[in-house]
C-alpha cells in the first residue's frame, strides 16, 4: 500500500499562540511529508510493501538492515499520533475517569505534570515523552530519536514531540515553555481517554 501525508486534524493557525502556523507548515508539510515519501520508496518492492504501518514498524524494528525503514515508518506514525493528542484549546486536566487513574498511579495531576515534563526535557537530543499504559498501569517514559512504546510492548496514550523542528522557531532553545505550553494549552484529553479505553 502507499502510505499518504494525512491532514492535521484542525487548521493550521489553530494552535496559536502556542505553536504557529509557521512551524506546522514546515512540521507537517514538510519534515513529516518527508518520512512518508521516503517511507514509500524504501519499501517499494520489498515484502513490507503490502503491510500495515504498525507492522511495517514492528517487522524492521529487530532488524538492522532495515533501520532506514524503522526510522521512516516510526516517525510517520510518530507524527500522525502527535498532531491527535492536541487540539486548539486543550490542555488543563482529563475527564475525572483519566484523572482518577493519574491520581492512582502518580500520586496526583500534579506529579504527573512534573514528571510529563521532566521527561521531555532530560530526553536528550532528539525525541519523545510519552503517557502509555503498561500492564495495566500509567507510566511516563521517553524515546529517542524514532523509537516508539510500540515497540516495548507498551501502548501509548499521548505524546509530546521534542525535536527541535517541534518548537524551534517559536521557542528556540525554550523546550521547558514549549512542554509547559503543551500540557497548559494544547493536550487533547478526549484522544488520550479513546486510547486508554481501546487499551483496557
Amino acid at each position: 500500500m502507499t502510505h499518504v501525508l494525512p491532514p492535521l486534524p484542525y487548521p493550521a493557525d489553530s494552535l496559536q499562540p502556542h505553536i504557529s502556523a509557521n512551524t506546522l507548515s514546515f512540521h507537517h508539510g514538510k519534515h513529516h511529508q518527508t518520512y512518508v515519501t521516503n517511507l514509500n520508496n524504501l519499501i517499494q518492492g520489498t515484502d513490507l510493501e503490502s503491510l500495515s504501518l504498525e507492522d511495517i514498524i514492528l517487522k524492521s524494528a529487530k532488524n538492522s538492515d532495515q533501520i532506514a525503514i524503522f526510522n521512516n515508518a516510526a516517525q510517520v506514525w510518530n507524527h500522525t499520533f502527535f498532531w491527535n493528542c492536541m487540539k486548539p484549546q486543550g490542555g488543563g486536566k482529563p475527564s475525572e475517569k483519566l484523572l482518577a487513574m493519574i491520581n492512582k498511579d502518580f500520586g496526583s495531576y500534579e506529579e504527573f505534570f512534573n514528571g510529563f515534563k521532566q521527561a521531555a526535557l532530560t530526553q536528550f537530543g532528539s525525541g519523545w515523552a510519552w503517557l502509555v499504559i503498561d500492564q495495566g498501569k500509567l507510566k511516563i517514559t521517553k524515546t529517542g530519536n524514532a523509537d516508539l512504546p510500540m515497540e516495548h510492548g507498551m501502548t501509548a496514550l499521548l505524546t509530546c514531540d521534542v525535536w527541535e523542528h517541534a518548537y524551534y522557531l517559536d521557542y528556540q532553545n525554550r523546550r521547558a515553555d514549549f512542554v509547559e505550553a503543551f500540557l497548559n494549552h494544547l493536550v487533547n484529553w478526549s484522544f488520550v481517554e479513546e486510547n486508554l479505553t481501546q487499551a483496557l
